[in-house]
């Protein structure tokens, strides 16, 4: 009966045997090296600002600077109210980030991926008018970083798919 059992729970497992993982080869990885060579075109607003640091960090850049890729986004900010209080003030806010992106290959022109990623943050609108905008703008810094992981890992599967 055991033996069933075990041999029930380690068949699935051969069917893995494609598998693997997407940064194998560490550093000197197919996925990496892509990664490293990817340029980030410049992005407009203070929410540029924050994806195109947050994708900077995230991307790393290869040992001899070669640029195979270029990242061109598109970004929308929006703040929108969603509360309305008895004496029509708003309550409540949502922080909306979307990015339109594409993936460029750089030797031919070619768009390898063109995409949208996005998130959004609820913020309590309270009394002080100080800690509303602290809120929206930590709001701001998290989405930037939320949307430029998504971004991440969607060029890490494209490149991974191109090698």
């Amino acid at each position: 009966m055991r033996a069933a059992l075990a041999l029930a729970l380690v068949l699935p497992l051969s069917a893995c045997g494609g598998l693997q993982p997407m940064y194998a080869g560490g550093s000197q990885g197919a996925v990496a090296q892509g990664l490293g060579s990817v340029e980030v075109a410049p992005i407009a607003g203070q929410a540029g600002w924050l994806v195109r640091n947050a994708l900077r960090d995230r991307l790393g850049i290869v040992q001899d600077g070669a640029t195979k890729y270029r990242l061109e986004i598109r970004l929308d900010d929006r703040l929108e109210g969603l509360g309305v209080l008895g004496d029509d003030t708003i309550g409540r806010e949502r922080r909306i980030l979307r990015a339109r992106y594409q993936l460029v290959d750089l030797a031919d022109g070619n768009i390898l991926l063109d995409a949208t990623a996005g998130s959004d943050a609820g913020i309590d609108v309270v009394s002080s008018e100080y800690a509303t905008i602290a809120a929206e703008q930590t709001a701001l810094e998290n989405l930037s970083r939320e949307v430029a992981d998504r971004i991440v890992t969607q060029v890490a599967l494209t490149l991974r798919a191109q090698s």
